[in-house]
């Protein structure tokens, strides 16, 4: 019987699986292959590889059930795949599509050169409502409701699995030289974390989650917290939609306040769809600003202090410090912080985003460059289809965390501090006790700094020359407002652009 060798990358599940059900019929293999090389990478981290780690954990034993257990190798993919082809006869390769960062793309183009040599026939398959070699934005929306609409696929109640293959181990952290990374309240991975979250959300936690998103402490209940199982592919985004979509229909007409919540949820879940495409259509969003005219906007090098203030939760801003030790301490953090980390260290800091963007993707259990790239940009003003949006630190702080809980746990050093002076401690009497000696002073003064990055970015944006790039940039990467197509897709930005103003990692 030929032997298919099914590849495992962003997608560790069994179920709506449509690359496991296409090799129903054939001798398969199952096999993830952990690349040490993208492990190196500066957008990778312990913590994402630990989540990894739990997540294979479950789906060796979900395929051990079929009667195929994963099979683990830890190498070049071109050099593994080369190697089980030998090893097993193998012809064929299925795999789901992925829309990874420029790595794994240049990875997936040896993988298809190496196959194509080899003589492998390899096919890869959807998983989501990215279209790849998309033509254009018109109709998208219409064609990621038809995939999400329709029914999850059905997998095979058995599987025949290729004999005398040695699992593999799967390899802790220290073993691919990932450093120390203290992440104590880190989500786990696995098919059924993800379950028991998607669960709890559309029975009780969901109920207020669109007036509970934008904080950071009642978020932390309130979101669905599934962005790092929709990442890595334990729960597929079908899964999550549909299951919204059946309770809404539970609860409609109940004056319970779920309908606005679960429509919420589904929002963000087509907007996740959206944001991927980009990078799928434009891979090079990773490293070069969408719009040119930014290109050569901030300096390449970094301010060291700055950057690594703000790194480190020490740039004297406390809204700001306090977002980004919970994000190190926990792998999360809402979206609408997650916006203002970037916006702060792109408008007041006046920091590169490729300086900042893999720092924040290193801390993200959730990361997904999908998504990741496209915000980042987004949040720094270098899209050309964008309004301009530069968070006042200051501000959100008092709006997010008017009783001071958040910061207060997050930045003890400012227990001293009156509640009334906690967001902007510069302004107490009693500063010269604190600022300086156990907490730092700001790092640049906020109103000052932001009136100076508008100037700088909006001074940019003059000019014919910049409009018409604008204009095919919407043309090839903004949503459309398409009749008959949910109102989630019906969202009008500046330029025609129908756009999200925050950040959408977080669900």
């Amino acid at each position: 019987m030929e032997t298919t060798i099914l590849w495992f990358k962003r997608d560790l599940r069994v179920a709506d699986h449509a690359a496991l059900a296409s090799v129903a019929a054939a001798q398969v293999l199952p096999v993830y292959i952990v690349e040490p090389e993208y492990w190196a990478l500066p957008d990778t981290s312990a913590r994402q590889w630990t989540f990894t780690a739990e997540c294979l954990a479950e789906l060796r034993d979900a395929l051990g059930r079929l009667g195929a257990p994963l099979v683990v190798r830890v190498g070049d993919a071109v050099d593994i795949l080369d190697g089980l082809r030998r090893e097993t006869g193998a012809r064929r390769m299925v795999s789901h599509e992925e829309t990874g960062n420029l790595w794994t793309y240049a990875r997936d183009r040896r993988v298809a050169a190496w196959a194509h040599e080899a003589g492998i026939f390899w096919r890869e398959l959807p998983q989501s409502g990215v279209v790849r070699r998309l033509p254009g934005r018109d109709g998208w929306a219409r064609r990621r409701e038809q995939y999400v609409q329709a029914a999850p696929v059905a997998i095979p109640r058995a599987l025949k699995a290729v004999t005398g293959i040695a699992p593999g181990r799967i390899p802790a952290a220290a073993e691919l030289g990932l450093a120390a990374d203290h992440c104590p309240d880190r989500q786990r991975g696995g098919r059924s974390q993800a379950l028991a979250l998607l669960e709890s959300f559309l029975a009780e936690r969901g109920r207020s989650y669109r007036a509970d998103m934008s904080t950071p402490l009642a978020g932390e209940r309130a979101c669905s917290r599934l962005s790092p199982h929709l990442a890595l592919g334990t729960l597929s985004g079908r899964e999550a939609a549909q299951a919204a979509r059946v309770r809404r229909a539970e609860v409609k007409g109940t004056r319970m306040g779920w309908v606005g919540s679960l429509n919420a949820f589904q929002s963000r879940l087509a907007w996740r769809d959206h944001f991927m495409q980009k990078l799928e259509d434009q891979p090079q969003i990773e490293t070069r600003c969408l719009h040119s005219a930014y290109e050569d906007l901030r300096p390449k090098v970094p301010d060291a202090t700055r950057l690594r203030a703000w790194q480190r939760g020490e740039t004297g801003l406390p809204f700001v410090d306090a977002c980004m030790r919970y994000l190190m301490a926990t792998g999360w953090l809402n979206f609408r912080m997650r916006s203002m980390l970037m916006a702060v260290a792109s408008y007041h800091l006046w920091l590169d985003w490729r300086s900042t963007g893999p720092h924040l993707a290193r801390l993200f259990t959730d990361y997904e460059p999908g998504i990741h790239w496209p915000q980042v940009q987004m949040q720094s003003g270098t899209t050309g289809m964008n309004t301009v949006r530069i968070y006042n630190p200051v501000k959100q702080g008092h709006d997010q965390d008017p009783d001071g809980a958040f910061v207060r746990r997050w930045v003890p050093e400012l227990a001293e501090v009156p509640g009334a002076f906690l967001q902007e401690p510069w302004r107490w009497d009693g500063a010269g006790r604190v600022l300086g000696r156990i907490y730092p002073a700001p790092i640049v003064e906020v109103k000052a700094a932001a009136r100076q990055a508008s100037d700088r970015v909006w001074g940019a944006r003059r000019g014919a020359a910049f409009r018409d790039e604008a204009a095919r940039i919407v043309a090839k990467h903004a949503s459309r407002k398409e009749p008959g197509v949910p109102v989630r897709f019906r969202r009008d930005r500046d330029a025609g652009a129908r756009e999200p103003r925050q950040m959408k990692l977080d669900l």
